[in-house]
């Protein structure tokens, strides 16, 4: 592993911000709790090329990891796609006996380098970049995805960056390799792996699904040493989907899955009860709040359910599953459940607001200010969702049983990563930079 510390030169910086004094944190793949829910209402809700945009940073490659803060500093990943391999091939893809071949997969023959990058929060200045892995990779990625797409997790301490088949690499805040650990080999159906790395505990977890789910599994890893704990086998078709921790009387990890939604001890990897599946891709992930946990769907069939925790064994038709929705969802963009409402938002920026222990509709589809396409996952802050597209414009949207809009905020560049929210910042990755939104 190859470590590259870079002067502030590098940083392609648009102005010089103070340093950030310390701020609360946003650890984790969609945040605090990973619900994409931001405490800090002091951040700007209007912002533009050259309004409250503090710095912009070059960031290499492509990825469409998001990027994680504590205190002053800033980690997300990459990957750096190199010269086609000869003879270069990815995994055999099977299904129902045929050979497959996504049609939209790409990459595997190409030399792959997959790099985590700390960035100082007060200036955008790259601190230090390693590079985790370099090679050709185990399957193709979506044309549309990338290599470094799970968002990497820290406890103030490490932070571990996760890059599928290819492993889990394991830094200190200066840069230096503590440990590393690799899956063994994960088929994505050619298209690239989701999930991000969760911790609880002395742990971290990680939902490695695959193709057919023969060899699918959760795995609990001692955080400090990389020793596995426990490892739970899973016969669920590949999920892309992040799992979450839902608190109550008991902690529980609940995973989304095509065949199965399953609520799991996080201490041990113990299954605590399930349900029948999405029967459909499951790619965004879970939201809980007010004893509800929501799951969905959007490819291909639109689909979303709530469950209520703490059950055992099967709880399919019992009075745990509270409502189903059937239009609405997204194949990507994951929900977000706020004050007792859930929305659900398309691929196409549409959104639908539900009581979340009812299911009872508020609004349906309402529209963003202009059509797009929607990758990232909303955030909400300040009574307000954060909605960025592939147009480079963040839609700011009341929270609220009526659909308001309040304004589109432009950047110049396709944004498909989920924003963080730290410190009185908005940190937004495009797809050439990192830019910190906050008031000067």
């Amino acid at each position: 592993m190859r470590a590259r510390w870079l002067p502030s030169c590098l940083g392609l910086l648009l102005a010089a911000a103070p340093s950030v004094a310390a701020p609360p944190h946003w650890a984790q793949w969609r945040g605090p709790d990973g619900q994409g829910i931001a405490s800090d209402p002091s951040v700007p809700l209007e912002w533009g090329p050259t309004k409250n945009v503090l710095w912009k940073a070059a960031i290499p490659g492509r990825g469409h990891s998001s990027p994680v803060v504590w205190g002053d500093r800033i980690f997300l990943t990459t990957a750096i796609e190199g010269d086609v391999v000869p003879g270069a091939q990815p995994v055999r893809h099977v299904i129902e006996g045929q050979e497959f071949k996504h049609p939209d997969g790409v990459g595997a023959d190409h030399k792959q380098t997959l790099e985590v990058l700390a960035l100082d929060a007060g200036s955008g200045r790259i601190l230090w970049q390693q590079t985790a892995w370099e090679g050709t990779p185990y399957d193709t990625r979506h044309k549309r995805g990338s290599y470094a797409s799970p968002t990497p997790v820290t406890d103030g301490a490490l932070v571990y960056a996760y890059f599928g088949s290819e492993g889990l690499y394991v830094y200190d805040f200066e840069g230096k390799p503590k440990w590393s650990w690799k899956t063994g080999g994960i088929a994505s159906f050619g298209v690239g792996v989701g999930t991000s790395p969760v911790l609880f505990g002395k742990l971290v977890i990680l939902q490695c699904d695959e193709d057919n789910g023969e060899k699918s599994f959760l795995v609990g890893l001692d955080r400090k040493t990389g020793k596995q704990v426990w490892r739970t086998p899973r016969n669920v078709e590949l999920s892309w989907a992040t799992p979450i921790l839902v608190k109550g009387e008991r902690t529980e990890l609940v995973t989304a899955g095509n065949q199965a939604i399953i609520g799991y001890d996080p201490a041990s990897g113990r299954e605590l009860w399930r349900m029948k599946g999405l029967e459909s891709n499951a790619v965004p992930s879970p939201v809980a709040g007010d004893a509800v946990v929501v799951l969905s769907s959007g490819f291909p069939t639109k689909v979303a359910v709530a469950v209520r925790p703490g059950g055992s064994g099967d709880v399919t038709g019992t009075e745990r599953v509270l409502w189903r929705y059937d239009k609405g969802t997204a194949y990507v963009p994951s929900p977000i459940l706020v004050d007792g409402l859930v929305y659900l938002v398309t691929d196409k920026g549409l959104v639908t607001c539900l009581d979340a222990r009812t299911g009872k509709v508020h609004y349906e589809g309402g529209r963003p200010p202009t059509g797009a396409s929607f990758m990232a996952s909303p955030v909400a802050v300040a009574g307000h969702l954060l909605l960025s597209n592939m147009d480079g414009d963040t839609v700011v949207l009341k929270t609220g049983t009526a659909h308001e809009v309040v304004r589109s905020n432009p950047l110049g560049e396709p944004i498909a990563a989920s924003p963080a929210v730290a410190g009185g910042r908005i940190y937004v990755r495009g797809e050439r930079h990192l830019f910190a939104i906050g008031t000067p």
